[in-house]
């Protein structure tokens, strides 16, 4: 694991093949699937685009965790693949999140606010957990290192959610929650650029490595 303990060093073990790394996969996969189903029920009943938005990063999430325990162990390239894969859908959730936020500017939505308050909270306090555990792997391979962005965006995420509620009560007006959701799509876009960049690099490097084998 990639953490420090009494000066005390150690790296991840290659591949995420670390039980503990399996372990923590699982719960935050669980917990990631369990608060999609809540907030995307939540959002639509608020009308509120940002929990709309954290809905979708938690279903994006939850596949993340899912591929990454498919994976862990098995050959580097492979890993990249799964990592480059993840990277490319985090794009395309992020513009899903986009049209999404786009519609609601142009519907003039009022969200409540008390609703995104509590939610956000409660999402907020799942993915500070998450991402306080999967921690000491943030500075493994790109499949590793996906998996700690995607946590620490949404935690960012949850946070601008509980701002957005704020917002909304104290103008009136659904344009807080407009310009977080927006923000939110700008995380999962840098996020997703992020990880496609590691993926690709370390495929590259793995295809030297086989032509110089030659």
């Amino acid at each position: 694991m990639a953490c420090c303990h009494d000066d005390h060093c150690s790296a991840p073990e290659p591949g995420g093949a670390d039980p503990r790394w399996r372990r923590a996969l699982w719960i935050a996969l669980a917990v990631n699937a369990g608060m999609f189903l809540m907030e995307v029920a939540t959002g639509v009943a608020a009308g509120s685009a940002s929990l709309q938005a954290d809905a979708l990063d938690f279903l994006g999430d939850a596949a993340n965790y899912a591929i990454s325990l498919g994976v862990a162990g098995i050959a580097l390239a492979w890993r990249a693949r799964a990592a480059l894969a993840k990277g490319l859908s985090l794009g395309v959730l992020a513009a899903c999140v986009g049209a999404a936020t786009v519609w609601h500017a142009v519907a003039g939505t009022l969200p409540s606010a008390g609703t995104m308050g509590a939610v956000g909270v409660l999402a907020l306090a799942a993915n500070a957990g998450v991402a306080l555990m999967l921690h000491r792997w943030r500075g493994g391979d790109a499949n590793m290192r996906s998996v700690w962005i995607c946590s620490r965006n949404d935690a960012i995420g949850n946070a601008a959610v509980v701002l957005a509620a704020l917002g909304v009560f104290g103008t009136g007006t659904g344009l807080p929650d407009i310009i977080v959701a927006s923000i939110m799509a700008a995380l999962g876009i840098s996020g997703g650029w992020q990880i496609t960049r590691q993926a690709t690099g370390e495929l590259r490097a793995q295809r030297e490595r086989l032509v110089a084998a030659e």
